[in-house]
């Protein structure tokens, strides 16, 4: 039996899960944002799942730019985890075998294994929520470039650069992001002097169905950035699909929504236009939704465990 655990910026899931992908327990925790409690509190929840079963290892996802070796550059929200090397750190306090991967990259291989990438070996994972997080898979492998943060999709600019001050206020995640885009664009349009969001996309799709002009303009532009965001990535990548993660990809409208407004791009895309018969790409919603993070990094710790087998083997 392995152990996935899922970090988040507020939540940190965890569950039970066997080596082919079935998850049999679940639970959750709030994430704490003080290193020695935050590694605290995982070890207490392997200790507590240890105590029915034994444990063979430990999968952990997390956000931000993460190292093969699990030192972790970034951390998204979790600022004490900032030049942590956590699988380093949890080793040393499980004595068992642990690997630590970017959440969005977990996901990518959730889908491989027991999603709705089974049957690609070229496809990207775009993960729609307070940003925008993305993993790549090339030729069946994890791409993740020479510093460990290939996949920052919501890096991307769009158009519009301000003269002056953070250019990443012309971002894909402040564009076509959910929370960081749809909600934050929302509030500026509508009230501007507010420092916090003050209705959720559910209710401003809802506002935008009722007649609300505001609205009506900010999610149509949502659509058409997110859109763009698409483009590029297809025009860089070339896959043969790409799938669609966050709560919103759950919503057929949204995603039926999402493909009309990136083909109307195509269409005006003169070079992609003259190749869209030979060069089709299917943009779905992720299979595993909220439990691709934790069988994605069983999945990498399983693989873990094996290649170490595998080289033991070969000494003896």
């Amino acid at each position: 039996m392995f152990i996935g655990i899922d970090v988040g910026g507020t939540t940190v899931k965890f569950g039970l899960v066997t080596e082919t992908g079935k998850i049999i327990h679940q639970g959750k925790i709030p994430t704490i944002h003080e290193k020695e409690d935050f590694l605290n509190s995982l070890v207490q929840i392997v200790g507590r799942l240890q105590q029915n079963q034994p444990i063979r290892g430990v999968g952990i996802c997390a956000p931000g730019i993460i190292q093969k070796n699990g030192l972790m550059l970034t951390a998204g929200a979790i600022k004490p985890l900032y030049g942590v090397n956590l699988k380093l750190e949890m080793q040393q306090r499980l004595q068992l075998p642990v690997t630590v991967e970017n959440d969005a990259n977990a996901a990518a291989i959730a889908e491989k294994w027991l999603g709705q990438a089974v049957s690609y070996e070229n496809y990207l994972c775009m993960v729609l929520g307070t940003g925008i997080g993305g993993g790549i898979v090339i030729n069946n492998q994890i791409y993740r470039g020479a510093h460990g943060m290939a996949g920052e999709f919501g890096w991307m600019l769009l158009d519009q650069l301000p003269k002056v001050g953070n250019i990443e206020t012309a971002s894909l995640n402040q564009r076509g992001a959910i929370v960081g885009g749809l909600c934050h664009q929302y509030q500026l349009a509508s009230s501007p002097e507010k420092n916090e969001y003050p209705v959720d996309a559910i209710e401003i799709f809802e506002r935008e169905k009722n007649g609300d002009p505001v609205a009506i303009r900010v999610v149509e532009r949502f659509f058409q950035e997110l859109a763009m965001g698409i483009i590029n990535l297809i025009s860089c990548f070339d896959p043969e699909a790409i799938l669609i993660g966050g709560a919103v990809s759950d919503n057929p409208r949204f995603m039926e929504r999402l493909n009309h407004v990136v083909q109307q791009l195509v269409a005006k895309h003169e070079s992609l236009n003259f190749l869209k018969e030979t060069r089709r790409i299917s943009i779905l919603p992720a299979k595993l939704k909220n439990d691709a993070g934790l069988i994605g990094a069983v999945y990498q710790v399983t693989q873990d465990i094996r290649r170490s087998s595998q080289r033991k083997e070969s000494v003896l």
